[in-house]
């Protein structure tokens, strides 16, 4: 048996298996050889369950057996039966820390949670030393939405065993939930130089990387996920969400389907294709998926979510308000939460019972701040400092000599919920114009425009880079609109590199802009959106650089369009914005709503309705709740 147990230490599973057979061949009743037989097949992914069955008929009062047929069961998702076993292996011996730690895993995985938290902490008060305890306890803390608690019990599992790659991927889960991403990103890649082929870990870096909106780099992570473990239904998920976002419908559909094929019970993936449904403005097709997630998982927060973005509620919805309302109110981590919130204030916003929306919204926005990072204002205008200064109006009207002179790209600026979506729709409907939704492309190339700046040639080279960009999205177009609010940073970079590029800069009531933000649950981070007066710190510092690129840029470069102005005079704005950017009239900018088109904004319904001026002005019915936003009545920056 010596010999035997060896072989387990060195992990010679194989070895240990042909030497079992053989000792079973001259002595079958020995329940001892059964379960080591039963540990190398389970070891080498082979059918273990007979082998421990065995060994437990033949030694019913071994505790360690019992153990390892949980183990067994658990592995073949035999839950309830695993829980049994670990049971009576702690029966027999009660402190038992492995016992108690795997009974924690399968309470774990039947959604037992303060049943697994106390499985785990029995494990680790028998053995304070246990650093898969520390870990799964901490997995249990995070589910259970005590990401503070989690991280600590994480970080003790590392300092037992630094080298642990699990617990350091686990520790980038808790730092994300608590809003330190970059924080997260460092475990996450200290996990991967430990174990370079951990799917679990790239997957998880991919979705922090996606929620900073780095979504190249968030996709290369889903990618290496799926190149080490091609059967991971989740990241395929995740690679149809951020194919999503870069505005890839077929690559993100593709992608969700192959997860279906993998799970085709995950409501999670019904959800995202549902999206991707009401993105095409197909909106039956899309409710008739949220329902069959939640068909399949009743408390999945993203479908009820997204039925209620499909369209205006009215009081005959009460049977889905009283429903997400159950299900807020129970013990959810806080990023799911804070979906139902956002919800449940567009429910009472629709009904007009205002008070409550807001109700709703505040604690959206509250649940909010425990995961992000706090705006950090003294940063922003520092940003608005330097980019005032180094694009100034003297440097802004030289021309370089290598310039691009391209007039495809069409820019529509300004704050989020200002109307750039409705002003994109409008341009879109024209035969001539490619509508290709909110790029990312001069955010990334702002982190080098220190260099730029200075370099001809590397302003032609982002031109180039952009001009192919928008070539692969689309040939032909003779103009392709980036309606990327937040590039009005990037006005004076955008123009040194694409001088004939045109900025379309949207403008609509600050307090109700404000308002329509803090209503939003944005999937990429905007630190300012959750809190009024950050709102309005941010509107003071947009106000400003609009202010100066108003006076530095060339004339005839920018258009501005009050977004009140559009919707009431809609023919008239409609005329201007073709004008502006060298086009003829065409009579479908009028019926833009009939255009069909993939929408991934948080307008998506709305810019398939006739145009209505129903939102201006709309901040007055929560007018006793906008203090911080007073003072940015008027003047719309």
């Amino acid at each position: 048996m010596n010999a035997l147990a060896a072989l387990v230490n060195a992990g010679r599973y194989a070895e240990l298996e042909h030497a079992a057979r053989q000792l079973l061949e001259r002595s079958p009743q020995s329940g001892l050889t059964w379960q080591l037989l039963g540990v190398a097949l389970r070891m080498q992914g082979k059918d273990a369950l007979p082998a421990l069955q065995r060994a437990t008929q033949l030694s019913p009062d071994d505790a360690v057996s019992h153990n390892n047929l949980g183990n067994a069961l658990a592995q073949i998702g035999r839950a309830d039966e695993a829980a049994s076993s670990y049971r009576r292996a702690l029966a027999l011996m009660p402190d038992f820390a492995e016992a108690h730690n795997n009974l924690g895993n399968v309470l774990l995985d039947l959604e037992r949670l303060d049943e697994a938290l106390a499985s785990y902490r029995r494990a680790i008060r028998i053995k304070p030393d246990y650093p898969e305890g520390h870990d799964n306890l901490g997995k249990a803390l995070l589910r259970l939405g005590q990401p503070q608690d989690a991280a600590a019990s994480f970080q003790r599992a590392l300092a037992l065993r630094p080298d642990y790659a699990g617990a350091h991927n686990n520790l980038g889960n808790a730092l994300y939930e608590l809003g330190r991403s970059d924080d997260a990103i460092a475990s996450y890649r200290r996990a991967l130089q430990i174990k370079p082929e951990f799917a679990e870990a790239h997957n998880n870096l991919g979705t922090v990387l996606r929620g900073q909106g780095q979504l190249d780099g968030a996709l290369a992570s889903y990618r290496r996920a799926l190149q080490i473990k091609p059967d991971f239904a989740e990241a395929h998920r995740n690679h149809g969400i951020a194919q999503r976002l870069r505005g890839r419908s077929e690559e993100a559909q593709a992608s969700c389907l192959r997860a279906l094929e993998i799970d085709p019970q995950s409501a999670p993936t019904l959800a995202v294709m549902a999206e991707l449904k009401a993105d095409q403005g197909q909106f039956t097709e899309a409710e008739h998926l949220f329902q069959r997630a939640i068909a399949i998982e009743a408390l999945t927060p993203e479908a009820w979510v997204g039925i209620s973005r499909l369209r205006t509620m009215t009081a005959d919805d009460g049977a889905w308000a009283a429903q997400a309302q159950a299900i807020a109110g129970q013990r959810l981590p806080p990023r799911k939460e804070v979906l139902l919130r956002y919800a449940l204030g567009k429910y009472f916003d629709d009904v007009q019972d205002f008070e409550r929306a807001f109700s709703q919204y505040q604690r959206a926005n509250e649940l909010t701040k425990l995961y992000r990072a706090r705006h950090d204002r003294q940063r922003l205008t520092q940003a608005v400092d330097w980019i005032i200064h180094t694009f100034n109006k003297a440097w802004l009207g030289r021309t370089p000599i290598d310039a691009v002179a391209s007039a495809r790209p069409v820019f529509i600026v300004g704050m989020l919920r200002s109307g750039t979506t409705l002003a994109e729709q409008i341009l879109a409907s024209h035969p001539g114009v490619h509508g290709a939704g909110e790029l990312t492309f001069w955010n990334s190339a702002a982190a080098t425009g220190a260099d730029a700046v200075h370099q001809s040639s590397a302003l032609s080279s982002l031109a180039n880079d952009y001009l192919r960009l928008l070539s692969d999205l689309s040939p032909d177009a003779l103009r392709v609109v980036d309606k990327m609010p937040g590039n009005y940073l990037h006005l004076g970079l955008i123009h040194a590199a694409l001088p004939n590029a045109r900025f379309i800069h949207m403008r609509r009531d600050p307090i109700d802009t404000c308002l329509s933000i803090y209503f939003q649950h944005f999937e990429a981070f905007h630190s300012y959106a959750t809190d009024l007066a950050d709102l309005a710190h941010y509107t003071g510092e947009y106000r400003r650089l609009m202010q100066h690129w108003r006076s530095a840029l060339p004339a005839g470069t920018m258009l501005e369009v009050p977004y009140e102005g559009l919707v009431n005079e809609q023919h008239s704005w409609s005329r201007k914005l073709l004008e502006f950017i060298g086009l003829p009239w065409d009579p479908s900018c009028i019926d833009f709503q009939r255009t069909e088109r993939t929408v991934i904004t948080a307008s998506k319904w709305q810019v398939r309705q006739k145009i209505s001026n129903s939102s201006v002005g709309r901040w007055r019915n929560y007018a006793k709740f906008v203090g911080p936003l007073q003072h940015l009545a008027g003047n719309q920056g």
